[in-house]
């Protein structure tokens, strides 16, 4: 009896302390400086925009369920995978869809030469904005429309045929003919040597990457969450 006494003690006195604790970090939080706060948002500092990133992928997850392929935007171990495919001392333009809140992108900038064009192709606004604010580079062009305008967006940006596509789009929700479209516009705007790289969460789309390249490579993502499939397609 003792003993159960105790216990419900021991525990009483936890759930004091935790609601103690609580409340001193509750304090904590608001007295905050306000102007320290101010000054994150105007600063656009690295914590602060990975927050609306999360904030905004998440409800835009929501909203489109069929347009993200994962409510989770892509780990640093799919990136580093999938660009260590990349020949950047050759890349001069490389284009992206699909690229949401931006993760793959700031790491294709990081890589790619002073004099390279990152064509941004994005279909939802609220991204395309978020973009447009959060990444000040002259070598990024954030265009809001369809993969399927690649052949025109290029043509009016007057950039020649890309070196690289890359696409996380998720092509197993799509219409078949939309995706055989946009997969046929992609390779048709590849220089012979280049290449298309896709991302994916099923390998639903293989059989259609077969079709329209000569050569599909497939690679595995564990380390991903969830763990994705990358294609390697060339002409």
């Amino acid at each position: 009896m003792c003993r159960k006494n105790d216990e419900r003690n021991f525990g009483g006195a936890i759930r004091c302390r935790t609601r103690q604790a609580r409340a001193c970090y509750i304090g904590k939080a608001v007295r905050l400086d306000m102007e320290t706060i101010q000054k994150a948002v105007v600063s656009r500092s690295p914590a602060f925009r990975s927050a609306r990133q999360i904030i905004l992928f998440a409800r835009n997850f929501l909203k489109y369920p069929t347009m993200l392929g994962s409510v989770i935007p892509s780990s640093p171990f799919l990136v580093n995978q999938l660009l260590s495919r990349f020949d950047w001392a050759r890349a001069s333009v490389v284009v992206e869809y699909g690229p949401g809140i931006g993760n793959i992108t700031c790491e294709i900038l990081k890589r790619m030469r002073p004099d390279a064009v990152l064509v941004a192709i994005e279909l939802n606004p609220d991204f395309v904005r978020f973009l447009r604010e959060e990444i000040d580079d002259p070598r990024l062009r954030v265009v809001e429309g369809s993969a399927l305008d690649i052949r025109e967006t290029l043509t009016r940006l007057q950039l020649p045929m890309a070196d690289y596509v890359i696409s996380g789009i998720p092509f197993s929700t799509l219409p078949d003919q939309s995706r055989s479209d946009i997969l046929r516009e992609s390779r048709e705007m590849l220089r012979s040597d280049g290449a298309m790289l896709v991302y994916q969460f099923r390998r639903t789309v293989l059989p259609h990457l077969k079709r329209h390249f000569g050569r599909v490579q497939e690679d595995f993502a564990v380390l991903n969450i969830l763990p994705a499939r990358i294609f390697h397609c060339t002409l």
